[in-house]
């Protein structure tokens, strides 16, 4: 364990780096765009989906994307309804890091590495820097997740690591507390399932283990849209709420229905390896998620409203006389 624990925590540092960094050009190239079209395009609920969709696709950061919708609350340009739809979406867009997480292109990663290092030193016009960052800290991401997967790939020789997924595996409730837990720790959930990712490419853990790790990330991701709420409006403020309500009821939905969960995944995963099925069965869960909730979602903001009504519809309401 001694020699693996400083490649593993390398490779996840890094991994964690690039995460942070790419999220960071891509919000610096399409932060003003993504403005203008949260404002242009979240008239209803299913348009507010699909923006909340593809912004975190191209954000590659759906704690950004929903950061970015509270900010807008708080200017008074966005609505509290509004928000309910990209938040929804933004739970779909972040799936598909999972899905390139999970295609075995890590081993290439020296490629983006090296041509974003030569765009990076020898570019001058500011869109081609922007590509040599993208390509640089998308191959570092990769290359980060070449490191942990080859210094887990020994973990198999290890009686304690084995012991200790053994009560992820076979506890699917402890596996979603333990996913919850490392999500807030490292303040990714992203790293969260690609770790568990890696963890099934190598067979160190079950399906059923990767899922629920899975399912925790989904709650520890709320705390950054929590604590964007911090000194908000109370439209903002409902906006988080809703947030942390909406995973909260999806993960005890999964929870729920866990094993016949596991046996839809497997079935369309046709045999895939069970990094892949991990992957796979985090965008069924945010997907169906979406599908479930999708008609309870006026009685979820009206309760909110009633639970958190508008101040400014109380400052507004006529003086009663005796």
């Amino acid at each position: 364990m001694g020699e693996i624990a400083p490649l593993l925590l390398g490779g996840l540092i890094l991994f964690l780096y690039a995460i942070t960094q790419l999220s960071a050009v891509m919000q610096g190239i399409f932060s003003t765009k993504a403005k203008f079209v949260i404002e242009k395009y979240t008239k209803n609920i299913f348009s507010a989906i699909a923006v909340g969709t593809v912004l975190t696709i191209l954000l590659d950061s759906s704690s950004a994307v929903i950061i970015l919708t509270i900010v807008l609350i708080n200017s008074k340009v966005l609505s509290f309804k509004q928000a309910i739809g990209i938040i929804m979406g933004a739970n779909i867009g972040t799936t598909i890091s999972s899905q390139i997480i999970a295609m075995d292109i890590a081993k290439y990663a020296i490629i983006p590495l090296a041509l974003g290092l030569i765009f990076e030193v020898f570019a001058t016009k500011e869109r081609t820097k922007n590509i040599g960052q993208i390509l640089l800290f998308g191959g570092m991401l990769f290359f980060g997740l070449y490191l942990m997967s080859e210094s887990v790939s020994s973990l198999n020789n290890s009686d304690l690591f084995k012991e200790w997924m053994a009560k992820v595996n076979n506890n699917y409730i402890q596996g979603t507390l333990v996913g919850g837990l490392i999500t807030l720790i490292i303040q990714s959930s992203s790293g969260t399932v690609g770790m568990a990712i890696v963890l099934g490419k190598q067979n160190l853990i079950t399906v059923a283990g990767g899922i629920a790790i899975m399912l925790g990330t989904e709650l520890g991701t709320c705390a950054d849209t929590l604590l964007a709420t911090i000194k908000g409006n109370r439209q903002a403020i409902k906006a988080g709420l809703f947030h942390l309500l909406f995973n909260l009821l999806t993960i005890v939905t999964g929870l729920v229905f866990f094993l016949p969960f596991v046996d839809l995944v497997q079935l369309v995963s046709f045999e895939q390896d069970i990094g892949t099925q991990i992957a796979n069965a985090h965008v069924l869960f945010n997907v169906l998620g979406v599908v479930l909730f999708l008609p309870f979602v006026g009685w979820m903001e009206k309760l909110l409203n009633r639970v958190l009504p508008d101040q400014n519809l109380k400052s507004n309401s006529p003086p009663k006389h005796p």
